[in-house]
């Protein structure tokens, strides 16, 4: 499948939230209060206030994004304020197992580098079954946990870049 990775246009917001919506949904059962947790999941694209988003597009279709927040942006208190931090990874459902999201991610090292980082951060679940292996397989280590959200345990995972 063919597909490019550009940067979020503003008419992307809606497509992009529903997607957002739509790659979380599997794991609706999981959270104590999924319809807070997917009104939140739904509005990926207010990340851009302080993070660049990154669009997998095929024509005008999104097939996958993710957020990239570089250091000394704002971010989660668990985070350190020098670290890039990987943020949302989505991949339409009916686009997983092609490679978008490990090509995001590794969009987002790529961008980590060039601003000179030494760690880029993310936090994720167990419940992601397919990411966090990914993650884990691309070098990223277990860090600590991370605050719990809607009764679903997170932890950070770094990467180190740079010694």
């Amino acid at each position: 499948m063919e597909y490019h990775i550009r940067r979020y246009r503003e008419n992307d917001k809606e497509q992009l939230n529903q997607l957002a919506a739509l790659a979380f949904e599997q794991y609706s059962h999981h959270y104590s209060d999924w319809p807070e947790f997917s009104k939140k999941v739904a509005q990926m694209s207010s990340l851009t206030e302080h993070s660049e988003i990154l669009i997998a597009a095929q024509g005008s279709k999104i097939l996958g994004a993710v957020a990239y927040n570089g250091p000394d942006q704002p971010k989660a208190e668990f985070f350190k304020s020098e670290w890039a931090v990987i943020r949302m990874l989505v991949v339409n459902p009916a686009c997983r197992g092609l490679g978008i999201g490990r090509r995001l991610t590794e969009k987002c090292l790529a961008h980590a580098r060039l601003d000179a980082v030494q760690v880029i951060a993310l936090h994720t679940s167990a419940i992601m079954e397919v990411a966090l292996p990914m993650y884990q397989g691309m070098g990223f280590e277990y860090y600590a946990q991370a605050p719990d959200i809607h009764g679903v345990r997170y932890a950070i995972y770094t990467h180190r870049l740079a010694e």
